[in-house]
């Protein structure tokens, strides 16, 4: 049985693992929101920068790829993913349905923020955008995250506006 890894923020651009096939795919139920607090790969507990989080919303979809993770490198993979989403508890690893385009469903493993942790947040685009132009952490600055992020959705025809408002906005403040 293979496996499958649905990305929607970093891990789109990044993956870190094997990908043996790349489909577009939605998963139903979640939306793609700046609404982690991250203090640890893009900022840190002192200086919290964001990142995307699958936010579980009545009628959402978010639409990404499945990555298919290359036969016979399953159980490293879920072992680094685990290291790389669980370094907080503030993601949730869940195997949910995923829809291709073509209409097939698969299961995949996917990390869903817990809204009743810490790093939760809800805010509004302006304050992201404040908040993503000065972040920095492990992985590097929080705005070069967001620009690879919706660069990286535009190549694949998955232009999100909210993203791309961001990306211009944050663009202006870094000036």
């Amino acid at each position: 049985m293979s496996m499958w890894v649905f990305g929607y923020g970093s891990l789109l651009w990044n993956p870190e693992f094997p990908v043996a096939r790349r489909e577009v795919a939605t998963l139903k139920g979640y939306s793609r929101s700046f609404c982690m607090r991250s203090i640890h790969h893009r900022g840190t507990e002192e200086n919290p920068g964001l990142v995307l989080a699958l936010d579980a919303v009545m009628d959402g979809n978010c639409t990404g790829l499945a990555l298919q993770v290359e036969p016979g490198h399953e159980e490293v993979t879920l072992a680094a993913l685990r290291e790389r989403e669980l370094v907080s508890s503030a993601y949730l690893e869940r195997f949910l349905d995923v829809e291709f385009t073509s209409g097939e469903v698969v299961e995949a493993v996917a990390y869903v923020i817990d809204p009743d942790h810490v790093q939760y947040c809800d805010l509004p685009l302006e304050e992201q955008a404040q908040i993503i132009a000065r972040a920095t952490g492990g992985r590097g600055p929080n705005r070069d995250y967001l620009f690879n992020t919706a660069s990286h959705l535009s190549e694949i025809g998955l232009g999100d506006a909210d993203l791309d408002w961001l990306s211009a906005r944050v663009r202006e403040l870094s000036q």
